[in-house]
């Protein structure tokens, strides 16, 4: 068991679980009901992604000291009440049944959710290979 980090959109590994979308947004001219077979998310958790604000300054961040810049706010967003809890949660369930996390962003290593991959193996998550981006 295990939490696999996705992009969403792309391919669902086998086994891979109940799909979690860590997005501000719904994904642009798809209906609703074909988030899940198109391969975006299962569930929405937008309260895991940045802020409205804070994914602006993600988007611009074009160094590595405006990308320190945004890491240290989302964490102090993520230290928020409901989106700790809902990390905890998550980590959790890691060792229970499989799940997915993911974000639209191309790369990883510039994108939330190399920062909430971070947050969910400090709290003892197990986190599946990468794959999908």
């Amino acid at each position: 068991m295990s939490i696999r980090i996705v992009r969403l959109g792309s391919p669902r590994a086998i086994n891979e679980g109940l799909r979690l979308g860590t997005v501000r947004r719904p994904p642009r001219g798809v209906k609703k009901e074909e988030f899940a077979s198109r391969d975006f998310y299962d569930v929405w958790l937008p309260n895991l992604a940045p802020s409205e604000e804070l994914l602006k300054q993600a988007l611009a961040a074009d160094d590595a000291k405006s990308w320190a810049a945004f890491r240290r706010k989302f964490l102090a967003e993520m230290k928020a009440s409901e989106a700790s809890k809902v990390l905890d949660l998550l980590a959790a369930l890691s060792h229970q049944t499989n799940l997915a996390l993911g974000c639209y962003c191309e790369d990883e290593a510039h994108c939330h959710r190399s920062i909430l991959r971070e947050l969910l193996l400090e709290r003892g998550a197990a986190i599946g290979e990468p794959g999908n981006g």
